[in-house]
């Protein structure tokens, strides 16, 4: 099968990793993974606030990438975005069977949440950092309604810029900045965070997670 690419090198890497690994290459299906597994177990941890949850997320999305693949068109966007579209819909079925808080231990929690955080220092204030547990961070994202929970997740955390965030969600870069003006809102009541402070929760424009 050949799986056609927009034109940059990433995608078209990650076409030709995925073209690869549905010939039967394990080791294209492992880099394939190891590129896009960080960011998908990023996305369904903060999305479900469980570990296990987002465990199950990464493993399911991946089997469902290979079962799918010959549903991918690059007109349509990269294999990332892909990817991506099938984590949400697993994040759904996985929040409609359950919805399990379940914290991490403190030393896991520091590692995924805080050290989160400070690599999108831009995007969200110092106050918030400072103040609060990474526990109460963490539970007042997970409290978000779904689609206010999605732009935080991919312009907070995951540092997508709009448009990206926007081609991922299936809507207008407008939204996006409105649904996350109304989710930083709604984080600094929750947070107690003064209203100067939510006005500086910002993306920085940069993509660290390759989702």
């Amino acid at each position: 099968m050949l799986l056609m690419t927009r034109e940059t090198p990433s995608n078209r890497f990650d076409a030709d990793l995925l073209r690869r690994a549905l010939g039967g290459d394990e080791t294209a299906f492992t880099a394939l993974y190891e590129r896009l597994k960080g960011g998908i177990f990023r996305y369904a941890f903060y999305m479900t606030n469980s570990r296990p949850a987002a465990e199950e997320v990464t493993q399911d999305a991946f089997m469902a990438l290979l079962e799918n693949a010959k549903q991918y068109r690059a007109a349509k966007g990269s294999v990332a975005a892909f990817a991506f579209g099938i984590a949400k819909n697993l994040v759904r079925r996985i929040e409609r069977r359950e919805r399990v808080y379940q914290p991490l231990p403190d030393d896991e929690a520091h590692e995924i949440s805080a050290g989160t955080f400070a690599s999108a220092s831009e995007s969200l204030p110092d106050e918030l950092i400072r103040n609060e547990a990474v526990e109460s961070v963490r539970a007042a994202i997970a409290s978000l309604p779904e689609h206010y929970r999605q732009v935080v997740v991919l312009c907070d955390l995951c540092e997508l810029p709009y448009a990206e965030a926007a081609s991922r969600l299936g809507c207008a870069v407008g939204t996006v900045r409105s649904r996350l003006n109304r989710a930083h809102a709604l984080l600094s009541q929750k947070l107690k965070i003064p209203a100067a402070s939510a006005a500086a929760l910002r993306t920085t424009g940069t993509e660290g997670c390759l989702i």
